[in-house]
């Protein structure tokens, strides 16, 4: 979204995923203060782009560890090298992320690098991380041609990754690539099963996207849930500094995984609800319980916003459709106990363990005024309104890129990387196309 903003050019609705705009940024969340390894924090007020409407914000937030803390790390870069990564945008940019990265490794971590085009091979065997000349030269020699046999490469990483593995640290692969898999295993199917069946050897996978015009940017996203892992788009090197070194610590170290959310909304207070975005993390409801069902991980200091829009009981809405009269039973809302509007139910397992744990709460039925809601709430809101517009999203009501500048604006909070200050510069520029 942003770098279709930044050119000038229209976004495409497909390119606009909202849950993934909102957790972007990094919201005040208290920190676990029981056995679970984050905290749940709810809110319930006004949906301000539906005045009639509320909205229940929840943020989970993950145990922060210092970096001193940290296990250490047996971390395997699978870098593409292909032809398709030779433009100032891929292989130059990835090779300056990489930097990033090193300038941050302890001499108990080990860092190796393979690399796939027509072939798969070890460009760097495991190094000690404070070998950072060995490791800086490894770099600085990559480069790019031939096509690319992106399922060798995955095949050859694990087998890196399992030979060098570091029982209680953080055994992971970061695959950097355009996504543009054409030789070997490169069937989405058989990408995804090979990758399945490896996450059982413990070993992790963090997908890193780079480029434009053939960037497979869903199938990176799929073969990162499939891996136990996470998933970032670099455009720019402020970008890879965010992911690889702001945000170190979340990107690279679980602390639970197979994180599922469920909520059980009651009827008697709520006639309709929607989760805004993530329509590509739904998981049927049969699932939540079934711990063989794979889920998203959760790393330490990461925080995970979802919003959810609700039309209370009582409420007139084009949204809620009549129905006709059922033979058996009565179509009236059940009247009950109203002082909880849901409860929240989260499972998840230890990043070692096979068993789900269920940690839930209860949401209190009590709104307060949007304007005493926090800086998350409303900023998080806003860049719900924001996805939304450039959607052109049927649910988008009253809202406006004014609107969304002033609720931005009003709630940006500390913003020491000025990311929330960015991101009112692109509505800005999004209002003006």
């Amino acid at each position: 979204m942003r770098r279709f903003l930044n050119l000038g050019q229209k976004v495409e609705p497909d390119a606009v995923r909202i849950e993934e705009m909102i957790n972007y940024f990094d919201y005040e969340y208290p920190q676990p203060k029981n056995e679970h390894p984050y905290s749940i924090t709810t809110e319930y007020s006004n949906c301000p782009w539906q005045p009639n409407h509320k909205l229940l914000h929840f943020g989970l937030q993950g145990k922060k560890i210092p970096m001193d803390n940290l296990p250490p790390s047996n971390i395997v870069f699978l870098l593409d090298v292909s032809g398709s990564m030779d433009s100032e945008n891929k292989l130059p940019l990835l090779k300056s992320s990489i930097k990033l990265l090193v300038n941050n490794l302890r001499a108990v971590d080990k860092i190796s690098i393979v690399v796939y085009a027509g072939a798969a091979g070890i460009v760097l065997q495991p190094t000690p991380g404070n070998d950072k000349a060995k490791i800086l030269e490894a770099i600085d020699n990559l480069q790019a041609g031939g096509s690319t046999a992106g399922g060798a490469g995955i095949e050859l990483a694990y087998k890196t990754a399992e030979e060098n593995f570091m029982k209680g640290g953080n055994n992971r692969i970061i695959l950097c690539t355009d996504g543009d898999f054409n030789v070997g295993v490169s069937n989405q199917n058989e990408l995804e099963d090979l990758i399945t069946k490896k996450r059982e050897s413990g070993v992790y996978l963090t997908c890193l996207g780079f480029g434009m015009g053939n960037y497979k940017d869903n199938k990176i996203e799929t073969l990162a849930n499939k891996g136990n892992g996470n998933y970032s788009y670099i455009d720019n090197i402020q970008e890879a500094n965010k992911t690889l070194v702001t945000e170190f610590g979340g990107t690279l170290f679980t602390i639970a995984k197979d994180v599922k959310v469920q909520i059980e909304f009651n009827s008697s207070v709520v006639q309709a609800y929607r989760l805004v975005g993530y329509e590509n993390r739904l998981l049927n409801n049969e699932d939540f319980k079934d711990d063989k069902k794979d889920a998203g991980e959760m790393g330490a200091g990461h925080t995970v916003t979802v919003i959810y829009e609700i039309i209370p009981v009582g409420v007139k809405s084009e949204f809620v459709k009549d129905i006709d009269s059922l033979k058996y039973q009565k179509n009236e809302v059940k009247k009950g106990d109203t002082k909880e509007v849901a409860t929240i139910k989260t499972r998840y397992k230890k990043p070692d363990g096979d068993s789900g744990i269920d940690y839930n709460i209860p949401v209190e039925n009590k709104t307060v005024s949007i304007d005493k809601t926090s800086d998350n709430y409303r900023f998080s809101a806003s860049v719900a309104m924001f996805g939304m517009l450039l959607k052109n999203s049927e649910y988008k009501g009253t809202a406006s890129y004014d609107g969304v500048i002033e609720l931005a604006e009003k709630s940006k909070g500390k913003d020491s990387e000025g990311y929330k200050s960015e991101f009112v510069r692109l509505v800005r520029i999004a209002k003006m196309m």
